[in-house]
């Protein structure tokens, strides 16, 4: 099995999520089970039927969080020596040439890529461009929106 790269924090947070689905919501969806079976038939129960799918719904995703983090590779960008290059959990600084604009970016794993909160997946176009470039680089970018330059302004490993 091949391993996934994650950040320290994202680990975290799938850590998180599967001890609150194993402790909290799978007890949770017993007991509407239990509760929904002494109600009679259940054939004609919709809280029955609605637990069942819940339930299942919690164990495939109880399955899923344990293959992420079985197969993780969590990578703590501070403690590699980089020497200032663009690197897996880096946050990068960069101004696009064209028009000015500015913006940050840190480049994590698939799984926690959330363009609302500036997490750009290691696998999307900007990220494997400026992955070993250098703060004061000038790197091509080819995205859906148009290919664009980009400066890259700092470096940062939180």
């Amino acid at each position: 099995m091949s391993t996934i790269p994650i950040t320290k924090r994202g680990a975290e947070l799938l850590k998180e999520e599967l001890h609150r689905l194993k402790h909290v919501e799978r007890p949770a969806v017993i007991n509407a089970i239990s509760e929904a079976r002494a109600q009679g038939d259940l054939s004609e129960n919709a809280e029955y039927d609605a637990a069942k799918e819940k339930q299942g719904f919690i164990e495939g995703r109880i399955q899923e969080l344990e293959g992420k983090l079985s197969a993780a590779q969590i990578i703590d960008p501070a403690s590699l020596d980089v020497s200032g290059r663009v690197v897996f959990g880096a946050t990068v600084d960069l101004e696009d040439l064209e028009d000015g604009t500015k913006f940050t970016y840190q480049i994590v794993g698939d799984d926690e890529a959330d363009i609302a909160l500036n997490k750009i997946s290691i696998s999307s176009p900007i990220a494997r461009a400026l992955i070993s470039k250098e703060e004061g680089d000038v790197v091509a970018v080819q995205a859906p929106g148009g290919n664009r330059e980009v400066e890259i302004l700092a470096v940062r490993y939180i």
